[in-house]
């Protein structure tokens, strides 16, 4: 099979898709394999009765420093690697970076027997902070890690300077719309059907306005490597149950009890909506609208400054990180 891949791909007739299927490497249920930019640390701690650890980098600023600290809170499909150049343009500014990985994901423990919400998250990412002995910092949360970060906001106000949002997801209520609940079982089915190409195509049409580089692929390949690796069925378990938890648990009814000032970057291409591909088109289509839904919650929560840049979609920090960083660094100061 092997040498029939390579006559084929050195004759151009093997798809691109199948090229990258021959090399795409795998890799362990906790990202086993993968280069991190920095440093993996470990924080091990208990919680819901059995032992876990979340892996996290925790970068120390260039020169003196100002004394802050940011932390990076990654979306569903990403990983705190991919903070990688936010990380580099934070630390040359003077700040400390803390990364993690959330328990369930990339670098981190894959429970078989957990209760995921994002209070529970949110209190693990306290606890970690509390380990290295901030009490106050700077969050900044991108899709998922939005919902996280405005939950960590909502329960824990005193550790929080400045909040950050860059295309979080939660701004709407999926199942108020009229999107039909999925149970975590369906949902693990959709995930153990997930291929490189599947990666691709989704952060194709919602992350970079139909326009691919490069590199993209290195983030397609670390998502889809826990896929093809030996783990892949807790990976799949894990994706579904967090599937399940951002469904159920919008934060979006409560911005307006958010005490932090908080600054919203929104590329305004993305139309993320999780849940829309099983609601009908009507309501579907109404879904996923950046646009008016930055705006809606830069009105509802009371300290918040909005960001736009309409020609950008879901992952802004990656798509154009020089003008991604550029209003990040004016937004801290």
């Amino acid at each position: 099979m092997k040498k029939t891949a390579i006559a084929l791909l050195l004759a151009g007739m093997l798809p691109l898709g199948a090229q990258a299927a021959q090399t795409a490497q795998a890799y362990g249920p906790q990202l086993e394999g993968f280069a991190y930019p920095h440093p993996l640390q470990r924080f091990e701690f208990s919680s819901q009765q059995q032992p876990l650890g979340m892996g996290y980098m925790d970068v120390s600023p260039e020169g003196d420093g100002n004394g802050r600290t940011v932390v990076l809170l990654h979306g569903k499909n990403f990983c705190a690697a991919t903070w990688e150049q936010s990380i580099r343009v934070l630390a040359d500014a003077g700040y400390r970076v803390i990364a993690p990985d959330q328990i369930g994901f990339c670098s981190s423990s894959k429970p078989r027997g957990y209760q995921f919400s994002l209070a529970q998250l949110a209190s693990n990412t306290r606890a970690l902070l509390e380990s290295l002995g901030l009490e106050k910092a700077t969050l900044v949360g991108h899709s998922m890690g939005g919902m996280l970060a405005a939950r960590f906001a909502l329960n824990n106000p005193d550790m929080v300077e400045k909040l950050v949002l860059v295309n979080p997801i939660g701004l709407e209520d999926w199942q108020a719309a009229g999107v039909p609940y999925a149970s975590i079982d369906q949902l693990y089915r959709n995930e153990r059907s997930t291929t490189r190409d599947s990666i691709r195509n989704y952060q194709l049409k919602f992350y970079y306005n139909g326009i691919w580089k490069p590199e993209y692929d290195r983030w397609v390949d670390m998502l889809y490597g826990m896929y093809a690796g030996a783990g892949k069925d807790i990976v799949a378990w894990n994706q579904a149950q967090a599937s399940e938890m951002l469904f159920t648990q919008p934060v979006v009814h409560e911005f307006p009890s958010i005490q932090a000032p908080t600054l919203l970057l929104i590329g305004g291409k993305d139309r993320t909506a999780p849940g829309a591909n099983r609601a009908p088109a009507e309501i579907a289509q109404r879904l996923g609208d950046y646009p008016r839904l930055g705006r809606a919650t830069a009105n509802a929560i009371p300290h918040a400054t909005l960001v736009e840049w309409p020609e950008l979609g879901h992952s802004p920090q990656v798509e154009a990180p020089g003008i991604f960083h550029e209003a990040l660094l004016k937004g801290l100061e």
